[in-house]
């Protein structure tokens, strides 16, 4: 019984995130960006279309390329080629219809910060000048209400738990009231309780937003994403119920695109001036996470 569930519940994951006649609109766009910090690339010719109501998850080893690219979309950094359309203009112009949760938010345990301050902080984009006002406050102590700690506004930041903490942070990022939410490893630190509490709230706020997540667990995140996008100083988006886990436990190796060779020597702008001037692709290649 729970193997035909389990069944039914893959295939209809395949049929809804990867149905293209009726595919909504993009949300993030990236077309041939390369990234490079000095002489060292990071991220080379990536090639990605997000689309709205898409849970994604970004993997892959540490060093990658995952948090340069959350950052790339956030208009935090620029690329070195290439071009980045979030909500259909560029990062800056979008950032203010962005939620960001970090890893974790770095406080002097000893200042006297509230959890309705810490989720009102997120509303500074859209309240930059004098105290906030009563809707700021509202709208802050509504998020508090939407990850479950709506009666924890008076208490300590500081006094709260991991878990208590992250779920703080995502309605931080939930009071600039954004059409894309950007995490990254969100549930870092924390036991399966913790981790699977903030999943499930993720998964009821993916009804309504568009999410991108850093996550090192694939078999934790497997049930709550429609793909996958494979992140090694290259990319490349799978739906994600074409590579999960196999009948034997195991993932199904994944295929990366091996047209756009890394370089990380002194001279990889060439690298990357070369692919952007239209050289053809190669051969697939594998990448095994």
């Amino acid at each position: 019984m729970n193997t035909t569930i389990a069944t039914t519940e893959s295939e209809q994951k395949t049929q809804l995130c990867c149905e293209v006649n009726e595919a909504p609109e993009a949300v993030i766009e990236i077309e041939k960006v390369c990234f490079r910090y000095e002489r060292q690339e990071v991220l080379h010719n990536i090639n990605l279309r997000i689309r709205q109501g898409n849970f994604v998850i970004l993997v892959g080893p540490n060093g990658g390329g995952k948090t340069t690219l959350l950052r790339l979309i956030l208009g935090l950094l620029e690329p070195l080629f290439g071009n980045i359309r979030v909500l259909g203009g560029s990062p800056a112009q979008a950032r203010r219809r962005i939620g960001y949760v970090p890893q974790s938010l770095q406080f002097d345990a000893a200042f006297p910060a509230s959890v309705l301050d810490i989720v009102l902080m997120g509303r500074v984009e859209r309240h930059r000048f004098g105290p906030y006002s009563r809707e700021d406050r509202a709208v802050a102590q509504d998020c508090l209400w939407q990850v479950g700690l709506g009666e924890y506004g008076k208490r300590a930041f500081a006094s709260l738990s991991g878990g208590e903490r992250q779920r703080v942070l995502i309605a931080q990022a939930l009071a600039c009231q954004p059409e894309l939410l950007l995490l990254d490893e969100p549930n870092a630190n924390l036991d399966a309780v913790g981790s699977q509490t903030i999943y499930e709230l993720l998964r009821e706020l993916n009804k309504r937003l568009t999410i991108v997540l850093v996550s090192h667990n694939l078999n934790t995140v497997e049930s709550y994403a429609s793909h996958i996008v494979c992140v090694n100083h290259t990319a490349e988006m799978h739906c994600l119920g074409e590579v999960s886990s196999s009948a034997d436990g195991h993932w199904t190796h994944l295929r990366h695109a091996a047209s756009c060779p890394v370089s990380l020597n002194a001279n990889s702008q060439a690298c990357c001036q070369e692919n952007h001037l239209g050289k053809p692709s190669a051969e697939d290649g594998k990448t095994i996470f």
